[in-house]
């Protein structure tokens, strides 16, 4: 059994889609980032940088913080969803952590929530948020997948794909994202995973 302590944002996400591709047993705790439930003591204890997703693994009284960590932990646990090539898995991970994550993060940040008070920052992280949708969708081009198998690097860059409305994205050039996202968004287990630790909307879905 795996306690998940999480909110439904991209990077909480990431590991309830996760487990449930996994198929590991786990029980979800809310985090609610909104309340500051973060800074609690005993969340700290588990994740010392404050940010969710966070687990604990029963079995072997681990607790972790990080998604990417979290998810090479749960590939090596179960091994499974390495993809062809687990040094490419890691590249197109390490991909969304240092790059996808962050940068669409900032997107979210100046063009939905801060809209107009910095035509700078808006203009900056638009276009990187296309520029880092054009590499995915170079790399999905002859790829079913970003590593060719279904992988944790899937896992880690659908979540944020997810969030396009936040982002300024015109689909139309990014015709081959559209069908791994589409494709993914079709799994049963990222269904339900979506959901978790609470519903807040359908996934969403291009048209």
């Amino acid at each position: 059994m795996i306690d998940l302590y999480t909110f439904p944002t991209p990077n909480g996400r990431k590991i309830s889609i996760a487990l449930e591709e996994f198929d590991l047993p786990y029980e979800a705790h809310a985090i609610h980032i909104g309340k500051d439930e973060q800074f609690a003591p005993e969340f700290l204890k588990i994740s010392p940088n404050n940010k969710i997703p966070a687990i604990v693994d029963r079995d072997t009284g681990r607790a972790m913080m990080e998604s990417g960590a979290i998810l090479i932990y749960l590939a090596e646990k179960c091994e499974k969803y390495w993809g062809t090539d687990r040094y490419e898995t890691l590249e197109w991970l390490m991909l969304q952590m240092g790059g996808v994550g962050p940068m669409l993060g900032q997107a979210h940040h100046f063009l939905r929530y801060n809209q107009g008070k910095a035509p700078y920052a808006e203009e900056r992280y638009a276009a990187e948020a296309r520029r880092l949708y054009g590499v995915l969708d170079r790399r999905l081009l002859g790829h079913e997948y970003l590593v060719d198998e279904y992988s944790i690097a899937d896992m880690a860059t659908w979540p944020w794909i997810s969030r396009y409305e936040w982002q300024g994205i015109d689909w139309s050039e990014f015709p081959n994202l559209k069908r791994w996202y589409l494709e993914i968004a079709g799994r049963p287990a990222v269904q339900r995973g979506y959901d978790v630790p609470m519903f807040v909307n359908p996934i969403p879905t291009p048209e």
